[in-house]
């Protein structure tokens, strides 16, 4: 208790329903920017996530607990990402018509992520299942759909909220 610990996770999102149609496009320009990073090569936890749907291949991805990794390795990454980004897009045709898709893309990342997210137990945990609901869909992932009647987020083992105050209520 009271070490800090990070999760990275930096990505170039795959629109395309064929994973090969993602890659053949873009992995190749991310690939060098991950090659570059040993401490941002880690593999998710297939407890939660299936690393086959809605994440590249080239994604980066690491848990640590020495800060120096943020500015080392993470932050540089992350504006290599960026950069490439942004050069995609300024080298882009402009397709009107794939909007609907894009964002029908993006639509089903967030609620695969909101489902799944193992933080929304923690979250819940110490602000209550309502909140912890709420910031998921409504701030984390806000495009995906909530399910209703669906399942509480899954509480970790902790010894509940901070400071012993009641579910839902704000930390002392």
């Amino acid at each position: 208790f009271n070490r800090k610990k990070y999760l990275a996770i930096v990505d170039f999102q795959p629109i395309h329903d064929e994973e090969e149609d993602h890659a053949a496009r873009y992995e190749h320009l991310l690939k060098p920017i991950k090659e570059k990073y040993d401490s941002l090569k880690g593999r998710m936890s297939s407890k939660f996530y299936d690393e086959t749907q809605h994440f590249s291949q080239q994604m980066l991805f690491a848990r640590f607990d020495d800060e120096e990794i943020v500015s080392r390795d993470l932050f540089p990454a992350f504006q290599s990402y960026v950069q490439t980004h942004l050069e995609l897009i300024q080298s882009s045709e402009r397709r009107p018509e794939d909007v609907k898709m894009v964002l029908e893309s993006q639509k089903d990342y967030d609620t695969y992520s909101a489902e799944r997210d193992p933080a929304a137990g923690l979250f819940a945990a110490m602000f209550g299942a309502e909140w912890a609901e709420d910031f998921v869909h409504d701030f984390l992932f806000s495009m995906s759909e909530k399910t209703e009647g669906g399942p509480p987020p899954s509480m970790p083992f902790m010894g509940g909220p901070p400071g012993g105050a009641p579910a839902g209520a704000p930390p002392r």
